[in-house]
């Protein structure tokens, strides 16, 4: 087994709570391409998170979490810019995040910081999420997508509230459809369809994102499970165990973090049923995950799926 490279972010989430009776933020290490991080570390694969930290007491915390976790750091950039927090809020288990920090420290990551001999050896690269909309990152990503020998998987993980406005929602858009084209996985999540693609079914939007020239395609749908299309067979619907969800936070890393572990492991599937089964264990590990707070923190093993999911 390898390795994957995942090229991101890293910040600190504060978590509304409720503790005690008092509302206080709860600090959570965080950032979506972190937590797929964690999540691979966790169900067993290697993974070596590359981005820039800041140079505060928080980046500090942060590299120490991400080695606490068995994810490599050799990658990683220590920049003189305080950590980004992340204000997370919820409309029942779904977070809302708003975003603090400029410069933002998870953006300064330029193409010249890229351990080249890192990403040659790499098995799997993962590039995506809101690094994407910082102009050296994006040439660091664009670098490393144009270098990786392996696997190359891809995640918008796109945040709204960071779009200003209808220009920046196409520069997003064509960005998607550049790494689109290069993937051999993409996966994004519902609300990401409709806000890239609004008003086209999921299912037209993973076609879509095929005809551009990605392998496979994964759009999860919370609860309702996942739309798949993989091969040339039409998209399919795989549908998630039934949990009681109380926190959403990293549901969909999970999803990932669970392709990208089992990729390592396999490879890519012959045929569609090959990823029905893996994407069915991707959905329980994001059903777990729903049912804690928190998103790195709340990764499982393989062992814990297994156990709660009776498989």
């Amino acid at each position: 087994m390898g390795y994957a490279v995942v090229l991101g972010e890293a910040l600190v989430d504060l978590l509304d709570s409720d503790i005690d009776g008092e509302r206080v933020y709860r600090q959570a290490i965080g950032g979506g391409p972190l937590n797929v991080a964690v999540g691979v570390a966790r169900l067993g694969g290697g993974a070596q998170f590359v981005g820039s930290l800041g140079d505060d007491a928080l980046g500090g915390r942060i590299r120490a979490f991400l080695t606490a976790a068995d994810v490599g750091v050799a990658g990683a950039i220590t920049v003189p810019a305080p950590t980004t927090l992340a204000v997370v809020t919820y409309a029942g288990p779904e977070p809302d995040f708003r975003f603090y920090g400029e410069p933002a420290s998870y953006g300064l990551l330029g193409p010249d910081d890229l351990d080249l001999a890192l990403l040659e050896g790499a098995d799997v690269l993962y590039c995506g999420s809101i690094v994407l909309l910082r102009p050296d990152t994006l040439a660091a990503a664009r670098r490393a997508w144009s270098l990786a020998p392996g696997l190359r998987v891809f995640d918008p993980n796109v945040r709204p509230r960071l779009l200003n406005g209808p220009a920046a929602l196409e520069g997003l858009r064509e960005v998607v459809a550049e790494f689109a084209a290069g993937a051999h996985l993409v996966k994004l999540s519902a609300a990401d369809a409709v806000l890239l693609y609004p008003g086209e079914p999921v299912e037209g939007v993973a076609a879509y994102l095929r005809e551009l020239g990605a392998a496979t395609v994964v759009v999860t749908l919370g609860a309702a499970g996942a739309v798949l299309a993989a091969a040339e067979a039409d998209p399919v619907r795989v549908p998630a165990p039934k949990v009681v969800a109380i926190d959403a936070t990293g549901a969909g890393d999970s999803v990932m973090a669970a392709l990208i572990a089992d990729l390592l492991v396999d490879g890519e599937p012959e045929g569609p049923s090959g990823w029905v089964d893996r994407v069915a264990f991707a959905l329980r590990v994001a059903g777990l995950v729903c049912e804690s707070p928190g998103g790195a923190t709340a990764m499982p093993t393989r062992a814990e799926v297994q156990s709660r999911f009776n498989t």
